[in-house]
């Protein structure tokens, strides 16, 4: 089964690793979360670049092998007085390795997706260097700069299914993307796109709801005189009657605001989407149904992204409401996951979609 690398990376950065991480840099857990869940995959998208570069394989080679062993250290090193230097080693190799200026884009792009600073952006870039470089040096085919150019190769299709849609547009004119193609490329302008139907659709809704309402308001010159009496009449039956079904409507619209940021309705973009997925997952059959369901599964990572973009500004008891939502259907999900990959040439068509969903999944009910 072939490697992926995002993957491995967000195995080893379980929901207790994450909180230490957070606590070391002393920042919010959430926003850690939702850095991580973009810098994990931007950082991999940098190293598919140097790779591509004159020598720039064998320089990420002498730079995993540095790493041998961080992994098993990694833990007690962010707990103590090691986090400094660590974060420092870190920041060094990578500037090494991307060169000041894509070091820097990089950070930048992480802090306006999460909401941290240019340093506190660094720092964690700083930290989570040795992770990913420890990572790609345990691999069997990365011990030589063949084995690292070509590991590094295969693994563009899953880091582009993995950048947060909101987080790619962001690297867009930085050049980090570029070593992915034309994968990349297709997501952000995807993502763009969806931003300008967004904006037409409701466009087109504003005009349309004005051209109602100057209808509305010729029939009712017409009709005045006859409607005023009417309208009294149904005012007074709603106040005697409708008060009960008023107190439910204003209990459900508090529940619906408690998973809604930033005009985002968190709780039915969720479950629409774990509705979509299951059934599309449902639809798969063999490798030809599963190339025809790939769009489908990109449309629901495209979903799953901005309820990523948006994690960071919850609340805790919000987080709680959402893991709510997501906790009991997510074995099942894993088993379907599960079940469509072992079919015969469907994993070489949507392994890096499905891998990258179980880990924005993931980071959602951390």
């Amino acid at each position: 089964m072939a490697v992926n690398l995002v993957s491995l990376i967000m195995q080893f950065l379980t929901p207790d690793m994450i909180g230490r991480i957070a606590f070391a840099l002393d920042h919010g857990r959430n926003i850690t979360q939702t850095a991580i869940g973009a810098a994990v995959p931007g950082l991999l998208a940098g190293l598919c670049g140097v790779a591509e570069k004159h020598r720039g394989a064998q320089r990420l080679v002498d730079a995993a092998r540095q790493q041998t062993g961080t992994l098993g250290s990694f833990a007690s090193m962010i707990e103590g007085t090691d986090a400094p230097s660590l974060i420092e080693k870190g920041t060094l190799m990578l500037s090494s390795l991307l060169g000041r200026r894509d070091q820097t884009a990089l950070a930048g792009a992480i802090g306006k997706y999460a909401g941290l600073g240019q340093l506190e952006s660094g720092s964690l870039l700083g930290m989570l260097a040795p992770v990913v470089m420890g990572t790609i040096g345990q691999q069997q085919g990365a011990r030589d700069a063949g084995g690292m150019a070509g590991l590094l190769a295969g693994q563009k299709d899953s880091i582009a299914a993995a950048l947060p849609s909101g987080f790619a547009n962001l690297l867009g004119g930085t050049g980090l993307l570029d070593s992915l193609g034309d994968v990349a490329r297709t997501a952000t302008a995807a993502a763009s796109n969806t931003a300008r139907a967004t904006t037409s659709a409701a466009r087109a809704i504003g005009d349309t709801g004005q051209r109602a309402a100057g209808t509305a308001a010729a029939v009712s010159r017409n009709w005045l005189y006859w409607l005023i009496p009417l309208v009294a009449i149904l005012a007074l039956l709603i106040y005697l009657f409708a008060k009960p079904a008023e107190q439910v409507a204003q209990q459900g619209a508090t529940a619906v605001q408690s998973l809604t940021v930033g005009g985002l309705d968190i709780g039915k973009q969720v479950t629409d989407s774990i509705t979509n997925l299951r059934t599309t997952l449902g639809g798969i059959t063999d490798a030809a149904s599963a190339r025809a369901a790939l769009p489908k599964l990109q449309d629901v990572t495209a979903q799953i992204d901005k309820v990523g973009g948006v994690v960071g500004q919850l609340s805790s008891e919000q987080r709680k409401l959402l893991a709510g939502l997501l906790n009991p259907g997510m074995p099942t999900l894993n088993q379907l996951f599960d079940k469509v990959l072992a079919m015969p040439g469907v994993a070489e068509v949507l392994k890096p979609t499905i891998d990258a969903l179980r880990a924005k999944l993931a980071m959602l009910v951390a």
